[in-house]
């Protein structure tokens, strides 16, 4: 049974009827570009194709009802304007959104993007719901149109769930192609797709999910989103994509943070010019940078990403770094694909040396965006 599949058999067994519809969108992997969304930088996703997937039958009493098969069952009032948990998320959406006509749903989710492993769970969550709503209320889908169903998917995460992200996840769960990466800009907005095809070239890209779940609203993520923001107003900037170099600053914490953003922005641009010419396989040493940089300057690893890291490399991959937001979650591995199953021992290995969880694998293929399933 497909994911989509689950949400509907969910909405009926729940609410005794059939749904509206059912829309899914997918988890993400960033392949290079972290924590610089919100710095005006550049990112390199691409969508996994592992979704969520929504089941949805509008209301006409001003509630949500919400049924998962992850979660416990959230009922609330939408004038409330209140909402906890995963469903802060739901309603989130309902109310940065503000579909016109919207009166309430029943809403069934199903998902098998794993939770709080840095895959972007909460925005694949979120951009399903979104798409299902403005799909029943007449907002438009085009590309604009998606560009305004993420702006509300962040705006609801930033505002009702209380994690400051900066956009990646919406956008790429919104605008993925199968067979593509995505270079986002967050300086004008622009998106390009770029061919991303590993297979072709004898290579997989291995995320390690290392059991060490993480979480945007523990309070270090918004940390580190405010040190960038320091940084950027001391160097008189209007984002550190406009620093020509972080050495002004004097605080070694927010000259290490500047350095970061910096000098992973000119990895996703080299990253984006070896995808155009094919070069895959060279993407290795710009993985293996990112993570030092994301270990060292900017302080988001943890021994269970970094430990991941370190073996997989030891065993033979091209590159490896953490991924998402970091403080636990996972982290990929280009890999030639005959050696796939050698790197996943190995790590698997190196994670029991150190009394660590039994990581999970999963091969990513970049897939689709947001649609109806």
């Amino acid at each position: 049974m497909t994911v989509c599949e689950q949400a509907r058999a969910l909405f009926t067994a729940q609410f005794g009827t059939d749904p509206e519809g059912c829309w899914c969108a997918p988890g993400r992997v960033n392949l290079i570009g972290e924590h610089v969304d919100y710095a005006g930088g550049l990112c390199l996703p691409i969508a996994l194709p592992q979704v969520t997937a929504v089941a949805v039958r509008r209301r006409t009493d001003n509630r949500l009802c919400l049924r998962s098969s992850g979660f416990d069952p959230v009922d609330l009032d939408l004038a409330d304007r209140r909402a906890d948990g995963w469903a802060a998320y739901v309603a989130g959406v309902v109310w940065s959104l503000d579909p016109p006509g919207f009166t309430g749903a029943d809403i069934a989710v199903a998902s098998d993007v794993p939770v709080g492993a840095g895959l972007s769970s909460s925005a694949a969550l979120e951009t399903s719901v979104a798409l299902a709503l403005a799909e029943l209320c007449g907002l438009p889908t085009d590309t604009a149109g998606r560009d305004r169903l993420a702006a509300a998917c962040v705006r609801a995460e930033n505002d009702y769930a209380g994690a400051p992200t900066g956009g990646l996840d919406q956008r790429t769960a919104l605008h993925a192609r199968p067979g593509h990466a995505l270079l986002l800009d967050f300086a004008d907005g622009g998106a390009e797709h770029i061919p991303f095809d590993a297979t072709t070239q004898g290579l997989t890209v291995l995320v390690v999910d290392t059991g060490t779940g993480h979480r945007l609203v523990d309070g270090q993520y918004g940390q580190r989103r405010r040190e960038v923001e320091e940084a950027t107003r001391l160097l008189g900037v209007t984002t550190l994509r406009d620093a020509p170099s972080p050495d002004p600053l004097a605080d070694p914490v927010l000259h290490r943070r500047a350095r970061h953003v910096t000098t992973e922005i000119a990895r996703v641009q080299d990253a984006a010019r070896l995808l155009r010419d094919g070069h895959l396989r060279e993407l290795g040493p710009l993985l293996d940078a990112s993570h030092r940089s994301l270990r060292d300057d900017f302080e988001v690893s943890c021994l269970e990403l970094d430990t991941a890291v370190d073996a997989a490399v030891a065993a033979g991959a091209l590159g490896a770094r953490m991924v998402g937001g970091g403080f636990g979650g996972s982290a990929i591995a280009l890999c030639e694909t005959q050696r796939v199953a050698d790197i996943e021992r190995a790590v698997t290995a190196a994670a029991a040396r150190r009394d660590l969880p039994a990581p999970t694998f999963l091969r990513a293929t970049a897939s689709g965006g947001a649609r109806r399933c």
